[in-house]
């Protein structure tokens, strides 16, 4: 069986250029309960801040097809597929080019984070199903995982956080050697960096998206340790200890810049949700960031505007989203533009 490193393909970095976004409706009425409309409305108000940059489809059951078109307006179209849930950074496919104009995605086997939901046969099937619609070529990778368990710097890099792939409920009886081969096989990474722990009472079992990601080759932007008191302290030091001493696929010691935490809050059960200033979107010359109420969340601006100069920035109330347990990045999907690499694409 043929992968896509066989063939050339690797997936680039969240800052090449996009040809679209995918986002999907929210829909399952057990994740957001009295919320839900909350909850779409935060998704639309996402979807218009994206698509002031590039195109956006917002996939739907075909039965709320005209109604979720009214909701979003007119500049976001709309695509009827079967969904079991609205977070495509998982669910959907993960694309790669191969710098020549090509364009395939990714098939990962999806079980609904290690079996949180039994009724997922409909997002099971998403990236095989957009893949068609799309007409372009699917690789099935003999994996289970996530989308948001993976970052790309584009260059070679992987970010990826153990807990969530070397696990009993996703990849039983696989070692993490094995894990990463099959990784570099579908991404062409050449070399896998592993955090050992995402965020507390995180449903994902601590997908990277909220802890680390690749801002430009060799700068990684992740969580800070924050209090020594907080439940995330150890983790996140861990992780940033990691980060600092780590080289990339092309030699380099990374520069990392740190966000602050955003204060806890709660779930009426008492579980954490998992805030996160990582969990942001990289649209074509923006960023799309949450906000959270927060005194942080005016540093983190300044932060982000040191990270990515030249990029318009958008930051978008995030709780009613968090609510169903994950945050922006989590419910966007960027399909890459098919062209030649950008120029800070070919050192790869």
């Amino acid at each position: 069986m043929r992968t896509p490193a066989d063939d050339g393909f690797f997936m680039p970095a969240e800052w090449h250029p996009h040809s679209r976004c995918w986002m999907a409706w929210p829909v399952r009425a057990e994740v957001w309960g009295e919320r839900l409309d909350e909850a779409r409305e935060a998704y639309v108000e996402v979807a218009k801040a994206i698509a002031r940059f590039e195109p956006v489809t917002m996939i739907t059951p075909s039965e709320q097809l005209a109604e979720v078109s009214v909701e979003v307006g007119s500049g976001i179209a709309c695509l009827p597929l079967a969904i079991s849930d609205s977070w495509t950074r998982d669910t959907g496919p993960s694309f790669m080019i191969d710098g020549k104009a090509g364009l395939v995605g990714v098939d990962w086997r999806f079980n609904a984070w290690g079996g949180l939901y039994p009724d997922h046969e409909a997002d099971a099937a998403l990236a095989e199903n957009l893949l068609s619609y799309l007409q372009l070529p699917r690789y099935q990778a003999p994996l289970v995982t996530e989308g948001g368990a993976l970052h790309s710097d584009g260059e070679g890099t992987l970010l990826a956080v153990e807990t969530t792939l070397v696990n009993e409920n996703r990849n039983p009886g696989r070692s993490r050697d094995e894990i990463e081969t099959l990784l570099k096989a579908y991404t062409g990474a050449k070399t896998v960096i592993w955090l050992p722990e995402g965020l507390a009472d995180d449903e994902t079992d601590g997908h990277v998206d909220n802890v680390a990601c690749f801002a430009a080759p060799g700068r990684v932007v992740t969580l800070a340790p924050g209090d020594a008191g907080d439940e995330n302290h150890e983790r996140l030091q861990r992780n940033l200890a990691i980060l600092r001493d780590a080289t990339d696929a092309q030699g380099r010691r990374l520069e990392v810049a740190e966000l602050p935490q955003p204060k806890a809050r709660r779930k009426a059960d008492g579980t954490r949700l998992t805030l996160s200033y990582v969990n942001f979107y990289l649209p074509n010359d923006g960023v799309v960031l949450p906000a959270f109420d927060d005194p942080a969340d005016d540093k983190v601006l300044e932060i982000l505007e040191d990270c990515f100069p030249g990029r318009e920035l958008v930051q978008i109330p995030a709780l009613p989203i968090l609510q169903g347990g994950g945050g922006i990045y989590c419910i966007t999907q960027q399909q890459p533009e098919a062209s030649l690499l950008i120029p800070e694409e070919t050192g790869r």
